[in-house]
């Protein structure tokens, strides 16, 4: 085991390159304990320096962790990892409250999550001057399609914390809110994001925005925008290898993963050439394509070297530093083009050549891709699910 792992050495290779904790904060400390209790004994110390170092409680600050993201799932899983604690934190609202119903009360568990992460990661907001530090806190997904709901909610929870980002979803509406949202100067993160023209429309929803709160003399101290791209679930949930079949093309591994970068290198693209606000992350990513002999990190190896935002979720982590911390790095990963065969054979398949070009999807198509009906619909079925513990608790009242 090396002593600085592949997420720090990855962070060498771009000023602006960010690592991000892709989970809720409260479940850092139980992920790192597992892990380290799990390790060799030899490696046992250099793993608990490296997760010191990722996030360090005693002076966050200096953790190599920028930011954090969290949705309904993962805030399910926080509370899932604590029941107990949960458990007394609903109950103690149920005695507060005995007139709330069991969605007041899961908004109110749902936004102590976000609160409680935001609490640990203040100080890294505090002493970057707000440019890093923020948690993620994403609107109701039931209310994807509803811009008023999402802007309430999302005013809501704004006022948790300044280092509370918003999460709002790259539909038709979502792009509305977000646009009122960075006219009030609030920081935002657009997810269900799988296609260059969401990427475009949620650019250009930024800067209208900065310009309205600009002429309305709006402080845009705690502003900062970022555009998430799903990668893998653009791949794994729509119609790319569906159509691909369809057209008698076949499609390796590294197809795949290359369809995903080609898409992300084009959209980091476009935010340098047209000196964007917004920085690009992304999420979603997978280890390999492998080969015999040869491990691979493509969603790693083939973006390092440029200022974007990687979301890293404890699996990920996990697997990476197990089995992957080995491979090279190269210092300007994101500047590798995409082989022109390849990237020929992927615009003959509609779906692709949709989420590619810059005008293969109007606005009114977003809200019916694949990939973000099918998001969209995983994570209101894991909100209901944090409904029904709520109102498991409500139905426990004496």
């Amino acid at each position: 085991m090396q002593k600085n792992n592949l997420f720090e050495r990855l962070t060498e290779t771009h000023p602006e390159l960010e690592i991000w904790w892709d989970s809720s904060p409260i479940l850092y400390d139980m992920f790192c304990q597992r892990m380290i209790s799990e390790a060799d004994p030899a490696q046992k110390e250099t793993l608990a320096a490296q997760f010191r170092r990722m996030y360090n409680p005693d002076a966050p600050e200096r953790s190599l962790f920028r930011g954090v993201t969290t949705n309904p799932p993962l805030s399910l899983q926080a509370v899932e990892a604590d029941p107990g604690r949960w458990e007394r934190f609903v109950d103690g609202l149920i005695r507060q409250e005995p007139a709330s119903d069991a969605e007041a009360l899961f908004w109110k568990t749902y936004r102590e999550v976000v609160r409680a992460g935001a609490v640990l990661y203040r100080k890294v907001y505090e002493h970057s001057g707000g440019k890093y530090g923020y948690i993620s806190g994403q609107v109701d997904p039931r209310a994807c399609f509803h811009a008023d709901r999402m802007l309430e909610q999302a005013m809501d929870l704004a006022s948790i914390s300044p280092n509370v980002m918003i999460k709002v979803p790259g539909t038709r509406e979502g792009y509305q809110v977000l646009e009122e949202l960075t006219a009030r100067g609030i920081a935002t993160n657009n997810t269900l994001c799988f296609t260059v023209p969401q990427v475009v429309a949620c650019a250009q929803a930024v800067v209208r925005g900065l310009k309205t709160a600009e002429r309305k003399g709006v402080s845009l101290n705690r502003f900062r925008s970022v555009i998430t791209h799903m990668s893998a679930r653009f791949t794994s949930l729509g119609d790319l290898e569906k159509e691909a079949k369809e057209r008698d093309i076949a499609l390796t591994e590294e197809d795949l993963r290359w369809a995903e970068l080609a898409q992300f290198k084009k959209m980091c693209r476009l935010m340098r050439e047209r000196n964007y606000p917004s920085k690009m992350l992304i999420c979603s990513m997978k280890t390999g394509p492998n080969r015999p002999g040869l491990k691979q990190l493509w969603h790693l190896q083939k973006l390092s070297g440029g200022p974007i935002v990687f979301t890293c979720p404890p699996p990920f982590i996990e697997e990476v530093i197990k089995k992957y911390d080995d491979v090279d790095l190269p210092a300007n990963g994101l500047q590798e083009e995409v082989p022109g065969d390849v990237l020929q054979r992927l615009l003959r398949i509609p779906y692709f050549r949709q989420g590619y070009e810059e005008d293969g999807l109007t606005p009114d198509q977003f809200n019916d891709h694949p990939a973000l009906k099918k998001t969209a619909q995983q994570h209101r079925d894991v909100t209901e699910k944090m409904v029904s513990f709520v109102r498991e608790r409500l139905n426990r009242r004496p």
